[in-house]
């Protein structure tokens, strides 16, 4: 039996800090002056339970998700088989119309390049959370319905603050609609709460998500590049091309394990970011290793 969810208004609420208090806060004045490096925007949010943790950094405004929107979306497909509309071993047919532009990563299209193949829906989800797979997701959420299910999903959790818009092949169409598909890193962190502390999956679920969410090595260089050594990271990154003058997202959100065994709920998001890519990646996991240290000490 799943343990009962305290409501999400309660973990927002306790998420939100008075301005006055983030100007006090010794951490929140570190992680801005980390952040100056991006030479963009950047979002950070933080909780861990039995902590009176501030690490907030422009943490109620939207930021592009990029690839993180897989994180709700596989959320949703495995409510969906809960609720027995699937299941982790059926197929679903990957159609000639999902594919997506040849300079979008998808290791789903280049292995079936002209799609009609069947494709089971547990290896949909690893594709979307671990190897951030553009085609999986796209038909993981077709097959909910669309961006309007997946928020659906998402509003049910009490959760406001992330929106999905937008399926990966319309991005690769329309570059200039990467600002649709947004999350506030305390809206991200409040999701990434309810997934540790009390989610809204069964066990089974979560702790398969969770394990998938460790697995993955794309965010490397990115929250858990500066962790002690073995530290557990479940986490989901997000990455925009940077054709543009800035690079619209460079972003990381997850669950790092403490000695402890407590989860500390972190996201970061880099937006319109004039640095390299190596400033962008290290900037979060300057704030990641500060924040751990924060939290550990």
């Amino acid at each position: 039996m799943r343990s009962a969810r305290l409501p999400v208004s309660f973990l927002i609420a306790a998420l939100a800090v008075a301005p006055a208090t983030l100007a006090q806060s010794p951490l929140q004045a570190k992680l801005a002056r980390i952040a100056a490096q991006a030479h963009g925007r950047v979002g950070v949010a933080c909780a861990l339970p039995g902590s009176a943790l501030i690490c907030d950094l422009h943490a109620g405004e939207p930021f592009p998700m990029q690839s993180v929107y897989k994180l709700p979306i596989s959320m949703a497909m495995l409510h969906a088989i809960e609720q027995g509309r699937f299941t982790l071993t059926q197929t679903i047919r990957f159609l000639p119309s999902d594919l997506i532009s040849a300079d979008q990563y998808s290791p789903l299209r280049d292995a079936h390049p002209h799609a009609n193949v069947d494709v089971p829906v547990q290896d949909l989800i690893h594709g979307a959370l671990v190897d951030s797979d553009g085609v999986a997701s796209d038909i993981l959420m077709r097959s909910l319905g669309g961006p309007a299910a997946v928020n659906a999903y998402v509003r049910s959790l009490g959760i406001q603050g992330i929106e999905i818009r937008d399926t990966e092949q319309t991005l690769g169409r329309q570059v200039a609609l990467e600002n649709r598909n947004t999350a506030e890193p305390r809206a991200m962190v409040a999701l990434l709460r309810l997934l540790a502390d009390h989610s809204p999956l069964s066990p089974e679920h979560t702790q398969l998500m969770l394990g998938w969410m460790s697995s993955t090595h794309t965010g490397d260089h990115r929250l858990k590049a500066l962790l002690p050594p073995g530290t557990t990271v479940a986490d989901k990154t997000g990455t925009s091309g940077s054709a543009r003058k800035f690079t619209n997202a460079t972003n990381d959100v997850g669950l790092v394990t403490l000695p402890d065994g407590r989860r500390l709920a972190v996201a970061v998001f880099v937006a319109d970011s004039a640095a390299p890519e190596a400033v962008r990646e290290h900037v979060i996991a300057q704030i990641g290793q500060a924040v751990y240290a924060s939290a550990t000490h």
